[in-house]
């Protein structure tokens, strides 16, 4: 994982975007899917798309965290993609 981004209109699950693939702290996780928007938000055409994000806990959080802003949301919104997010424990050696 952690973000794969998918066509949910296709059977198959078109996947049309991985993200991140060694990262697991959602704070850098939604910046970096902000970024993916920002560049890839005129070359999508509206539709049905799910952002599945899969992250864990920071184990010595203590507050702060991903801010997911406006302007993504209008983004997100003017593609009709949904953030799934998919929490993980700390026990990442089966995970692929």
């Amino acid at each position: 994982m952690p973000i794969c981004i998918y066509n949910e209109e296709n059977d198959d699950g078109n996947r049309i975007g991985k993200l991140c693939d060694d990262e697991w702290e959602l704070p850098c996780q939604i910046y970096e899917l902000g970024e993916w928007l920002k560049a890839n938000q005129h070359v999508i055409q509206k539709g049905k798309y799910a952002a599945d994000v899969g992250f864990r806990i920071r184990k010595d959080a203590t507050g702060g965290g991903a801010v997911i802003s406006t302007e993504m949301i209008q983004i997100l919104n003017d593609l009709g993609m949904e953030i799934y997010l998919s929490e993980y424990g700390y026990d990442f050696s089966s995970i692929k």
